[in-house]
């Protein structure tokens, strides 16, 4: 089986503090491809990059961790350490909703904060408290843009970071300063990453089950009814395995409404496509972002 990612690792916090730059520092993924999204200059929808984490035999940490097959120091070929999926969250207080179903399927976070603004700023704290009410424990702070503040307001801000965390899911988070623009500090993160957020054990002979983040639809309009495909959903296994073939209930389905009563029916369909890191697979498990066609 093609390796799959095995981790997904949010990123969060305030609009325009950097989250979609860092993704892309990271594994050369601009997740903002949305129209809509690029006029904007913000993340609207959920958007999935993954990337492998390597590491150079020969040459010492932090320098050591990359995500390139050949060391940019030494010239040594690296070492496979996993395959990561990032789920970078919106920051705009009008889509808070859209975090709040990616943080359902993070097993740990990067909180993104700017160095050049005073903090917490609002969906900061939004965020964080996100994350401290599903229950994310492995959680690193990244201080952005240090590149255009002064080393005495890095320090300030670096303390108010500190005073902000305090009680919360991200208290004992390494802190880690970060030019994600010019790709500066990459490698430590990787390493506080690699350290700190760890592949929970997942359970792969219990009934499959999915929590959904978003679905598609593929069809391009005007398409005829026999040209109609149905609907792609996106999201992670948490146990078991799929196999495309496999059967599968989606809840709570279709919302009924009957003399003031509401009710929900299950949605009943078969799995005839499966897509891992943007390739097709006949059998996912546990662990990254997997896209589900549907019959």
């Amino acid at each position: 089986m093609k390796k799959q990612s095995e981790i997904n690792i949010g990123l969060v916090g305030h609009v325009d503090h950097g989250k979609t730059t860092l993704t892309k520092a990271l594994s050369g993924v601009w997740t903002d491809t949305h129209s809509e999204e690029t006029k904007r200059g913000i993340s609207i929808r959920l958007g999935y990059a993954d990337i492998t984490f390597r590491k150079c035999p020969n040459c010492p940490p932090p320098q050591s961790y990359t995500t390139k097959e050949k060391c940019e120091h030494c010239g040594s070929k690296t070492e496979f350490l996993r395959k990561v999926s990032f789920v970078d969250a919106p920051g705009h207080e009008t889509l808070m909703a859209t975090m709040l179903s990616g943080a359902a399927i993070m097993d740990g976070a990067i909180l993104v904060i700017a160095a050049n603004e005073p903090c917490p700023q609002p969906q900061t704290k939004e965020h964080l408290m996100a994350l401290d009410v599903i229950g994310v424990k492995d959680v690193i702070v990244v201080q952005n843009k240090i590149d255009i503040v002064s080393k005495e307001r890095a320090l300030e801000n670096y303390k108010e970071i500190k005073e902000f965390v305090k009680g919360t899911c991200a208290a004992d988070a390494p802190i880690i300063p970060v030019s994600a623009q010019q790709g500066a500090n990459i490698d430590i993160l990787i390493q506080a990453i690699e350290e700190n957020i760890k592949t929970p054990k997942r359970d792969l002979k219990k009934p499959a089950r999915m929590y959904v983040a978003r679905s598609f639809d593929i069809n391009k309009p005007g398409a005829t009814p026999d040209q109609l495909k149905g609907g792609v959903i996106g999201g992670s296994l948490i146990q078991g395995k799929f196999r495309v073939g496999d059967e599968i209930e989606i809840k709570p389905g279709i919302q009924l409404k009957k003399d003031g009563k509401t009710s929900w029916n299950s949605l009943y369909s078969e799995i005839v496509g499966l897509v891992a890191g943007g390739e097709p697979m006949e059998e996912v498990g546990p662990g990254g972002l997997v896209g589900v066609g549907t019959k």
